[in-house]
C-alpha cells in the first residue's frame, strides 16, 4: 500500500532542512509514537474495542539524507514494537522541497505491506489503510508543528 501527505510551511527550505536534520533521532521517534497512539485511538473508535487496548511504541530507523537538486529526502523505517506480525513496518521518505524562497513543502511518501496475508489485505482495505493514512497525516502535522515552533529547539512532543 502507498500513502502520501504533505504540508506547506512558511519557512525557508534551508531552515526546514537544517531543523529537520538536527538530531532527528532524538525527536522524530517520539512524534512517531505519539502518532501511532492516535492511530490506536482511531482503531478503538471503529470497532477494535471501547478503548485503546494495546499501547504500541515504534522503533524509527533513519537513513542517510539524500540531497537532490529539487529536494532533500530523509528515508525512514517505522517498525511497531511489542506486537510482532500484527502491524506492518512502514518504509517512508520525508521530503523537503522548495516552493518559494520562504515556502517549503514537507511531504511524506510511505509504503507498507499489510501483514497476515489475505486476511490482512482485506482488513487493510476496509479499515487499516484509513488508519495508516490518518497516522501519517498526524505524524507529519506534528513534525510541521515542531519545525514551526517559535524557537531554535525542536518542540517537545505530546502523546494526546
Amino acid at each position: 500500500m502507498f500513502a502520501r501527505y504533505f504540508v506547506e510551511l512558511e519557512i525557508e527550505p534551508d531552515r526546514v532542512r537544517d531543523l529537520l536534520l538536527r538530531g532527528p533521532g532524538s525527536w522524530l521517534p517520539a512524534l512517531a509514537t505519539a502518532a501511532t497512539y492516535q492511530g490506536d485511538v482511531r482503531l478503538a473508535r471503529v470497532g477494535f474495542g471501547q478503548e485503546v487496548r494495546i499501547e504500541r511504541t515504534v522503533a524509527v530507523e533513519l537513513g542517510t539524507p539524500v540531497a537532490l537538486a529539487s529536494k532533500t529526502i530523509l528515508p525512514l523505517r517505522w517498525t511497531p514494537t511489542g506486537s510482532p506480525g500484527l502491524f506492518p513496518t512502514l518504509d517512508a521518505d520525508l521530503e523537503i522541497a522548495r516552493l518559494e524562497d520562504v515556502r517549503t513543502q514537507l511531504a511524506m511518501s510511505a509504503r507498507y505491506a499489510p501483514p497476515l496475508g489475505l486476511l490482512g489485505r482485506a482488513v487493510d482495505r476496509s479499515i487499516m489503510f484509513r488508519v495508516a493514512e490518518a497516522t501519517i497525516k498526524d505524524f507529519l502535522d506534528r513534525v510541521a508543528q515542531a519545525l514551526t515552533a517559535d524557537h531554535d529547539e525542536i518542540a517537545a512532543p505530546t502523546l494526546h
